[in-house]
């Protein structure tokens, strides 16, 4: 079926999916230069969408994809146009807001859009593999196919109005979040055809993402030590994959797998029952968290070819700034051209007035929008179009983006003391020590819970007395602006971990959460955008490190830094049992707290 759109009623809203939230960040607008974005904002009035179906093999399955074309006004044969393929976050479809809007959005402006419902999804076929890219990539690759002209749709369609850059090769970028992030790398991996990237608030690795470890990474933000299980987050998957049959009870035979998990591909599912035991046993746990790693972008980046723009949000538990920096270096150290965007809205919110939203459309009036405009002039439309500077992040302390050159190293140490002060130099370190323990109940909660996310009601973060170490500042004297990963070096000890940890059952292993708070000079305390870092300590015998997430944070003059390190969190999986953990700090041996500052100075 063929539906005429006009601009007059090209905005719709929809549910948004579970995995790609759509939000907003007060910006300087860009500059941008070249014929070909003067293009880009003279919009197409009008244009067509027509409801195709694709059937494709995947995952040993065959299977319907269900899409919809944007064809803009004037588009053929002779008048060909770029083409920008998307597909849904985890849990939504073609026709969510974010998605269709995609389509909307880049029709008006000229281009060619396609936009599928990804596989196990909406009224697409085959189980939900997590963006495999020998599964759901290859999915996408007929789909380039159709855009390329080489296969039509299974009612005959052509697209034989598709830029082409050789025969058989459209021209064809992605944009799409989270899920939808996910599966530009994968398809670019597995098909260089594509010829851009715009992934929006997606993983590097699920295998951290679902279950993170932030010490001693390995690769990418993995670790050798399995992590501490992210129990809200991985049971919201696991119920919208497979509330399927609920959200839509007549479904494609081929979206059904066994008893054990409807809609989810084996693998898949029992990564996520194992997570949910809590439990890592060698001789099951390495198989499946391998899993997740292997459909992960951590595993396959080698490949990707195509310029890719990242973009993370600040506001988010989910997939943090860690991840998008793993695969920002990655990309960037194989010479794949990469810049990265850190906005204030992800999975946990942060929508900020005037930043992107897809719903909306604002890209012209968007710091992003107009990053992303650029991203496709220049490698969609090959103009001379400046794609902006290397890295930007997000300022809610000042009218538009910082900018800089790299993502800002660490520069500053601070010293846990004794007497529980954060101090600058090791020779203010006053010798002592102090204890906490777990509870078997969780007793501190960070991040936004998925019924904060929903809308009901989530308590401010806390901490419970004798389950938490905290270390102070003094007031500081000027501003002391954040930009970065903090990182910190401890030491604890904890008897009772040291004689179960070698078991076998990493589950042994003592479980910690660490964290910067903002503490006001009122004592009210404020924890930056609820971000808390997991921790399966490798060996309570050994120094290790601590990764914490990544921040864009303006610590104001009179305010104090607090690191924190818990027992326990809300949101994962805790401690097996009550193991006390004693911190001992002196002027020759002390945790150190790293903080990658770019104004100000904590003393």
């Amino acid at each position: 079926m063929e539906v005429f759109v006009s601009r007059a009623v090209r905005r719709s809203r929809s549910r948004k999916s579970f995995a790609y939230v759509a939000g907003a960040a007060l910006a300087a607008p860009l500059a941008l230069t070249g014929a070909a974005h003067a293009a880009t904002t003279a919009a197409a009035s009008e244009y067509t969408v027509t409801a195709l179906k694709f059937t494709v093999a995947a995952g040993g399955r065959s299977c319907t994809v269900d899409a919809d074309l944007y064809r803009p006004a004037g588009a053929d044969a002779a008048h060909p146009a770029p083409a920008v393929l998307a597909t849904n976050g985890f849990g939504g479809s073609k026709s969510d807001g974010s998605t269709d809007a995609i389509g909307k959005a880049f029709a008006s402006r000229g281009y060619v859009g396609l936009v599928y419902s990804g596989l196990g999804f909406g009224k697409s076929g085959c189980l939900i593999t997590l963006d495999d890219p020998a599964i759901d990539g290859r999915a996408a690759t007929g789909l380039i196919d159709f855009l390329a002209g080489t296969r039509a749709a299974d009612d005959g369609t052509k697209a034989d109005f598709v830029t082409k850059d050789g025969n058989g090769d459209p021209r064809v970028g992605m944009i799409g979040g989270s899920y939808g992030g996910a599966i530009q790398l994968a398809t670019a991996a597995v098909d260089h055809r594509v010829d851009g990237l715009v992934p929006l608030i997606t993983w590097n690795d699920l295998s951290y993402a679902l279950d993170p470890n932030n010490t001693a990474t390995s690769k990418g933000v993995s670790s050798d030590t399995p992590g501490v299980f992210k129990w809200q987050w991985t049971n919201g998957f696991y119920l919208m994959g497979e509330g399927q049959t609920i959200l839509a009870p007549s479904l494609d035979p081929s979206r059904f797998g066994n008893l054990t998990c409807l809609h989810f591909a084996a693998r898949a599912c029992a990564t996520i029952r194992l997570l949910n035991s809590g439990r890592y046993p060698a001789d099951s746990a390495g198989a499946m968290l391998d899993y997740a790693r292997s459909v992960s972008p951590v595993s396959y980046l080698g490949k990707v070819k195509a310029p890719t723009l990242l973009v993370q949000g600040q506001t988010d538990s989910l997939f943090n700034l860690n991840e998008a920096t793993a695969t920002y270096r990655t990309l960037e150290a194989q010479g794949t051209t990469t810049k990265m965007i850190w906005q204030s809205w992800g999975h946990s919110g942060g929508q900020v007035p005037g930043e992107l939203d897809l719903n909306e459309g604002n890209l012209e009036t968007s710091y992003v929008g107009q990053r992303v405009l650029a991203w496709f002039d220049r490698y969609l439309r090959h103009s001379s179009t400046d794609t902006g500077p290397e890295f930007a992040y997000y300022r809610d302390w000042q009218s538009g983006y910082g900018t800089a050159a790299a993502v800002p190293a660490l520069s500053q140490k601070v010293y846990l003391s004794g007497d529980g002060k954060l101090v600058d130099n090791r020779s203010k370190v006053t010798r002592g020590s102090r204890q906490y323990a777990n509870w078997l109940v969780p007793t501190s909660h960070s991040e936004s819970s998925l019924a904060g996310i929903v809308g009901l009601p989530d308590p401010e973060p806390y901490d419970t007395h004798g389950t938490y170490l905290g270390w102070t500042s003094a007031p500081l004297t000027s501003d002391v602006d954040v930009v970065g990963a903090p990182r910190a070096t401890l030491k604890v000890v904890s008897p009772k971990t040291e004689r179960v940890q070698n078991s076998g059952d990493a589950a042994d292993k003592l479980v910690l959460f660490a964290k910067v708070y903002d503490v006001a000079p009122d004592g009210s305390r404020t924890l930056v955008n609820r971000l808390v870092s997991p921790v399966r300590v490798p060996d309570v015998t050994r120094q290790f490190t601590v990764q914490l997430p990544g921040i864009v944070h303006r610590y104001r003059a009179g305010h104090r830094l607090e690191f924190v390190i818990a027992a326990s969190d809300s949101a994962y999986f805790g401690n097996r049992g009550i193991k006390p953990v004693t911190v001992v700090s002196a002027p020759d041996d002390t945790g150190v707290l790293e903080l990658p500052v770019v104004a100000g100075r904590v003393n």
